[in-house]
C-alpha cells in the first residue's frame, strides 16, 4: 500500500468515525423522534440543523465521501472499503468512550475480528 493510499484511507476513517460518532451525540441531545406530525417534524428538524454536533458531523462525513472519491481514483476498490473497515473499531470505541456505551464481549470480538481482517488484506501482495 502506498503512502497517499494510507494517507486517504486514514483520513477516511477518521472523518467518518468522528462524523457518526458527533451525529449520534447530536440525535441523542435531540431525543427520540416519537411523532409523525409535520409541525413536530419541522421543529425536530430545526433542532438537528442548529446543533453543534451534527454540523461538524456532517462536515466530517462529507470530507469522508470526498476523500473517498479521491481514493478510488488511484487505488483499488478492493483494498479502500475493506481497509477503512476499521473505522468500526474507531467507531465503537468512541461509543464506549465518547457517548458512555456499554460495549458487550461479543461487539468486542467482533470488532476485534474486523481488526485482524483489516491486517490481513493490507499486507503486500
Amino acid at each position: 500500500m502506498s503512502m497517499a493510499t494510507a494517507t486517504v484511507i486514514i483520513i477516511i476513517v477518521l472523518a467518518t468515525s468522528a462524523g457518526e460518532i458527533l451525529i449520534a451525540k447530536a440525535m441523542r441531545e435531540v431525543g427520540e423522534i416519537a411523532t409523525l406530525r409535520p409541525v413536530e417534524l419541522v421543529k425536530i428538524g430545526w433542532r438537528v440543523l442548529t446543533n453543534r454536533y451534527f454540523f461538524i458531523g456532517l462536515v466530517l462525513m462529507g470530507l469522508s465521501f470526498f476523500t473517498l472519491l479521491v481514493a478510488l481514483s488511484f487505488a483499488d476498490l478492493s483494498l479502500v472499503v475493506p481497509a477503512t473497515a476499521i473505522s468500526f473499531v474507531i467507531k465503537t470505541l468512541g461509543a464506549k468512550f465518547f457517548l458512555k456505551e456499554r460495549i458487550s464481549r461479543e461487539r468486542l470480538i467482533g470488532t476485534l475480528l474486523v481488526c485482524l481482517g483489516v491486517a490481513l488484506i493490507s499486507l503486500p501482495d
